[in-house]
């Protein structure tokens, strides 16, 4: 399996190299967007790639990019990648995991839909009775899921800050009302339909966040990446157990296990087991392969 830790291409821009994603400008209207096998706990790249990450994130957002299109457009270009990347030797590297995307303008909330009560939801929920100012019913335990989905949005932190909960009042007067109401609606309706579609596949989405962004016209667009592995919380449906914490598809193994070290969450981070790094690789093709019934090679 191919691991890329950091994308290099000759012929184009790069815009920004985040925890993950490497970013290349195409022309004024395009973004080349890479996926890379870099993984972050706790907001720390760690040293280490997990093989073929990139790749699983990418080809699930593709997925269900391609899944809910009909719901609402996505950010995805016409442009082949052999267009774009025209050395094969780069081409070759990138494997699966590069998109071309439209330049959209992003809308400064993070969409987050809750359908169980995990995380900080859990922790808001002993604190007050409610997750983000949203009442909950008395006696729920950890992991329970919850009566419906809520919607939860967060500011869209800078580079090196936190994200920030907010009420949906403050989305309104980020956004303005219909704007607002029209991702909230539309956060939820997509969570419902791609939740049902994974639970018939042992798959439990606990939560995810969305990413919207409007084009020229004014037109909303589903953008970035859409209920992977890093943007939501995948559990084995033939695991869950209320009242305790499942397991996941998702970097929370590493997390769990970098807990158990006598490390500040500050960088430089520690190096990961070969063991950890085999097992997690393994966690994200699973989640893969349950969702499109595609079986990759390991």
């Amino acid at each position: 399996m191919s691991v890329l830790f950091e994308s290099r291409l000759a012929h184009l821009e790069l815009v920004q190299r985040g925890k993950v994603r490497d970013i290349y400008r195409v022309d004024d209207a395009h973004l080349l967007i890479v996926a890379s096998d870099r993984l972050s706990a706790f907001d720390v790249v760690l040293p280490q790639p997990i093989p073929g990450k990139g790749e699983v994130l990418t080809r699930v957002s593709n997925f269900w990019l391609a899944r809910t299109r009909d719901l609402v457009p996505n950010h995805l270009a016409d442009l082949r990648l052999e267009d774009v990347v025209t050395d094969p030797d780069e081409r070759a590297a990138l494997g699966d995991r590069a998109v071309i995307v439209r330049r959209m303008r992003p809308l400064p909330v993070e969409a987050i839909v809750r359908g169980y009560l995990i995380g900080s939801g859990w922790k808001d929920y002993r604190r007050s009775g409610a997750v983000c100012g949203i009442r909950l019913p008395e006696g729920l335990r950890l992991a329970d899921k919850l009566p419906r989905a809520i919607y939860t949005p967060s500011t869209k932190a800078a580079p090196g800050a936190h994200d920030e909960n907010i009420d949906f009042e403050r989305t309104v007067a980020l956004l303005g009302a219909d704007l607002a109401e029209q991702v909230r609606d539309l956060s939820l309706r997509l969570y419902r339909d791609c939740a049902d579609y994974a639970r018939e596949r042992g798959i439990l989405i606990a939560d995810t966040k969305f990413e919207f962004g409007v084009d020229e016209a004014g037109r909303l667009h589903l953008i970035d990446e859409v209920l992977t592995p890093d943007s939501s919380r995948f559990w084995p449906a033939d695991q869950y157990q209320p009242g305790m914490s499942p397991p996941s598809f998702d970097k929370q193994f590493v997390r769990d296990y970098l807990e158990t070290l006598d490390w500040d969450k500050t960088p430089p981070a520690p190096p990961l087991p070969a063991d950890i790094i085999e097992r997690t690789a393994a966690k994200y093709r699973e989640a893969e392969e349950r969702l499109t019934g595609r079986r990759r090679p390991s």
